[in-house]
């Protein structure tokens, strides 16, 4: 094992043509190495590089002259390839993932992964993240990582020992931020907080996703008690819950205490708390989204949000406007895990409407005929009208619920394509 800055690296060392290389996601992307695959691609020739969700990323649309570009999301910086159409997308579920680097249903030859440390052991970490790539690395000729020293040592990232990195090189740079100053609330997504947050019981377990509603809910939540956290990501809103003694994780049915997710999303506010060695463990999807670990968590709440949601409750949570633009994801894994958990509740959250209230988010069929999620596994649908809880309720009863939280502007046109399902439904 070697050291080499960045910038010095050539990758012809390491890189072949045809190689399918894998890259540490969101933002523990290693932008170090991603800057030199990309500068170098023409040198390099043809490969394929599989990457997850990036904020500031090295890749652009421009790449896709020698780099062929995979994903299984379309959010963050993967956004602006998927409209670019140089983005092809995997519709598979994130706890799939692994597997299929396991098994070489996909590849890996190379790994490009970010790290941190090494602490007072000398131990090296796995920086921001415990995902897929783990198991792509396992499976990769080459592993190469990037090791940032501003970034923190977090239990449960440490570098497993039977990776044996072909390379280390160093850097020290803080994540990119996610966004600017968060905007004020709108209303509508104010009244969706409220609602999800009336939803949720003192000692419950939640399950976090990425964006502006989630957050609202969290800080809907500052008069709950003994929360605790199970989350594919953590953010910065997190911290504020902890530190007010909102989220204790003391009633949890495992990992009692402890804060536990995949990866850290947020900025300097969560990387500084981590850093002060919270009771935080960091586990790979295997664990975060199993059905067993999220069924023995009593009150396990899902917090998920959708793009469209039909009158039945099924939900598109990957395709607007004939475009590639969110994921398959995790959601189908919580929402189960949440219908397994005693006294659980999986909630999607969603405003009305789109486009400056001109579409509605509730409709009769969903686009592109695409089915994030069915029917069957849908539990609480929550928009700035109120709830609609479809468990046990027939097709007649779930269109009612729908149209009765759809925006009123629609509620009429989506009553009478109501009324065709639930003739068919008798």
């Amino acid at each position: 094992m070697t050291s080499s800055p960045p910038f010095q690296l050539d990758l012809r060392a390491w890189v072949k043509p045809g190689d399918s290389v894998v890259v540490s996601q969101g933002l523990g992307e290693p932008y170090g190495l991603t800057q030199q695959l990309v500068s170098q691609r023409h040198a390099l020739g043809p490969i394929n590089v599989f990457l997850g969700p990036g904020f500031g990323s090295a890749f652009d649309a421009s790449c896709a002259d020698t780099l062929r570009l995979q994903s299984w999301c379309a959010t963050g910086s993967n956004a602006q390839l998927a409209a670019a159409g140089v983005l092809d997308m995997v519709p598979d579920h994130y706890i799939e993932l692994g597997p299929l680097f396991e098994s070489g249903a996909m590849r890996c030859d190379v790994a490009l992964l970010s790290a941190s440390g090494p602490d007072a052991q000398g131990r090296l970490f796995l920086g921001l993240n415990v995902d897929y790539t783990l198991a792509a690395a396992r499976r990769a000729r080459v592993v190469i990582l990037e090791v940032n020293e501003d970034w923190p040592c977090v239990p449960g990232a440490e570098l497993p020992a039977d990776i044996q990195p072909s390379l280390v090189v160093r850097t020290r740079r803080p994540p990119t931020p996610i966004g600017g100053e968060s905007a004020p609330a709108a209303e509508a997504d104010q009244a969706i907080a409220r609602y999800a947050a009336g939803l949720i019981d003192d000692g419950a377990t939640l399950s976090l996703g990425v964006g502006s509603l989630p957050d609202r809910v969290l800080q809907a939540l500052m008069n709950h008690r003994d929360l605790g956290i199970h989350s594919p990501i953590l953010v910065d809103c997190v911290v504020d819950l902890i530190e007010a003694g909102v989220v204790t994780n003391a009633r949890k049915g495992l990992d009692r205490g402890v804060t536990v997710a995949g990866l850290l999303m947020g900025g300097t506010r969560l990387l500084d708390f981590v850093r002060q060695r919270p009771p935080l463990r960091l586990a790979p999807p295997s664990y975060t989204h199993a059905l067993s670990t999220l069924a023995a968590q009593p009150q396990f709440v899902a917090l998920t949000g959708a793009l469209e949601v039909d009158l039945t409750g099924q939900i598109n949570a990957e395709t607007a406007q004939g475009r590639y633009v969110g994921a398959v994801g995790g959601q189908l894994s919580l929402l189960r895990g949440a219908r397994a958990s005693k006294g659980g509740q999986a909630i999607t959250l969603l405003p009305s409407t789109a486009r400056g209230g001109t579409v509605s988010r509730i409709v009769p069929r969903l686009a592109d005929a695409v089915v994030t999620t069915p029917r069957c596994d849908v539990d609480k649908v929550v928009t700035e009208f109120g709830v609609a809880d479809l468990r046990g309720k027939g097709l007649t009863a779930r269109v009612e619920a729908m149209v009765r939280i759809a925006h009123p502007d629609f509620r009429d046109a989506l009553a009478q394509e109501g009324e065709r399902i639930a003739r068919l439904a008798r």
